[in-house]
């Protein structure tokens, strides 16, 4: 089996507010062996991201892709607070 993949988790799009304070552009680093994700400093991403993206990250993380996709070192996920919509965007670090 190859190696895992770094992926990087990205805040895209929030519409309303965010129950977590999730904010566009945050970033969260989720290259680790059990999926944890924190930006540089310190926040942790909440446990319905992290839900939300957990089958996402697997699939990129051990190289899968969406065919939907046009990048398949990408894959776009939405928390499910459909009040407060919030659009994360996972991308598969090569190299």
């Amino acid at each position: 089996m190859a190696d895992p993949a770094k992926v990087i988790l990205k805040i895209v799009s929030v519409k309303g507010t965010c129950a977590a304070g999730h904010k566009v552009g945050q970033e969260f680093d989720l290259s680790k062996e059990v999926m944890v994700g924190y930006t540089e400093d310190g926040k942790a991403l909440c446990p319905s991201a992290y839900y939300a993206a957990f089958p996402s990250w697997r699939v990129l993380r051990f190289g899968g892709e969406f065919p939907w996709e046009e990048n398949k070192d990408l894959a776009h996920v939405a928390c499910p607070d459909h009040a407060n919509p919030l659009v994360m965007e996972l991308k598969r670090v090569r190299g």
